[in-house]
Formats: C-alpha cells, sequence, structure tokens
C-alpha cells in the first residue's frame, strides 16, 4: 500500500494533487503564494556493523542514526510536498540543490521561498528568490543599533518561517514518523503516504471543530 499512497502526492484542493517539486513551484507562482522549506530528520534503526555507508545515517546536528526530507509548506503550513528520504548527513543546502530547487525557480514563475540558516547561498543562486535570515555584519564589537536591528529583522524572519514547523509537527504526529522501526530502504515511501493521507485528515478534523 505505502508505494499507491506515495504516488497520490498531496491534495490542496478537490482533484487536485501536487506531486512533485516542479508542481508545487508552479502551483505557488500562478497563486502568488509564499513557500517555506524545511528539512527534517526522523529516527531509524542503526546500520549493520560493516556496512560502508553506516556513518552516512548519523546526524551532525543530534548525534543519532536518522534519514533526512526536506518538507515544503504554504505560508499557512499547509503540506505542499516531502522529498525522498537522504542520510542524514547531508547538508540541507545539498539536498535542495540535489532535488533541482535552484533550477526550477530559476527557470520557472517568480516565487519567493522562505528558508532557515541551513539554505544561506541559495538565495544568490536563485536571484533572491529564496530568503533567509539577515547575515552578521559585525562579528564583534557591534553597535547597539545594529545588534537591535539584526535581531528585529531575524524575528521577523522567523515569525514569517515557523508555520513549517506547524507543518512538521503535524506530520511527525503519525507513529511511524515519530520514529521508524522498519526498513530504512521504505522511509520515502512511508514519508510520502503519510504526506498525502495527512490533508485528508486535517479536512476531516477541522470538519468536525466546525460541527461542534
Amino acid at each position: 500500500m505505502r508505494p499507491l499512497l506515495s504516488e497520490r502526492g498531496c491534495t490542496i484542493a478537490p482533484g487536485v494533487r501536487l506531486r512533485s517539486l516542479a508542481e508545487v513551484i508552479d502551483h505557488l507562482g500562478a497563486s502568488g503564494q509564499t513557500g517555506i522549506i524545511d528539512g527534517t530528520e526522523i529516527r531509524v534503526r542503526r546500520p549493520a556493523a560493516g556496512r560502508k555507508d553506516r556513518e552516512k545515517f548519523i546526524s551532525g546536528k543530534n548525534k543519532q542514526n536518522a534519514v533526512k526530507s526536506m518538507v515544503v509548506t504554504d505560508a499557512d503550513g499547509r503540506l505542499l510536498f516531502c522529498s525522498l528520504a537522504q542520510p542524514a548527513n547531508c547538508a540541507d543546502i545539498t539536498h535542495a540543490r540535489q532535488l533541482g530547487l535552484v533550477k526550477l525557480l530559476t527557470d520557472g514563475p517568480v516565487v519567493e521561498i522562505l528558508a532557515d540558516a541551513g539554505y544561506q547561498g541559495l538565495g544568490a543562486q536563485t536571484g533572491g528568490r529564496v530568503v533567509t535570515p539577515p547575515h552578521r555584519k559585525f562579528k564583534k564589537d557591534a553597535p547597539d543599533w545594529y545588534e537591535e536591528m539584526h535581531e528585529r529583522r531575524r524575528k521577523a524572519h522567523s515569525s514569517r518561517r515557523i508555520r513549517v514547523e506547524h507543518g512538521i509537527t503535524h506530520l511527525k504526529n503519525w507513529r511511524a514518523l515519530a520514529r521508524h522501526h522498519g526498513r530504512r530502504e521504505h522511509m520515502t515511501d512511508t514519508i510520502q503516504a503519510i504526506a498525502g493521507l495527512l490533508p485528508h485528515q486535517q479536512t476531516i478534523t477541522l470538519a468536525a471543530d466546525e460541527r461542534m
């Protein structure tokens, strides 16, 4: 069932589903919406001893065995896309490049994509379409006015992209992604299957809340 569910894509309207990153960029461009991207890690079983790529699954951030997926939501936190799973030592920006995000943004419609500091560098490659937190111009002895301005800009950016964290939280509320005990080879299908089911769950929940 997992491969069949993973092929359904994310439902954004009755009969309208997004199955690829290219379709997501086209949808954001046509609707004039802002997209938000972030990487999320899911813990997995430790690879067997002696496996050549064993170290690739160790997360540099959490020091745990995990796989990583890039999540895309709209400005309201609605899930639009989950990428294939990669070993956790793959940097967020490298994963985005491997998925073809740079080419899709430079050759496609004008779209604003919000991202965290892990994607700094994509802004220059996409003509400013990927927006990351502001760089610090003073590393030492920064004037008080600059510290205040930098903090204000950083918080403003963070408040705009916090919705992707909400989308990831809804995704990981499913037990299969809290910690995966099955085969790592099935992770891509599992993540994308849950991403396809999540919009239906949220629609049912909203309808129940409205009736109450």
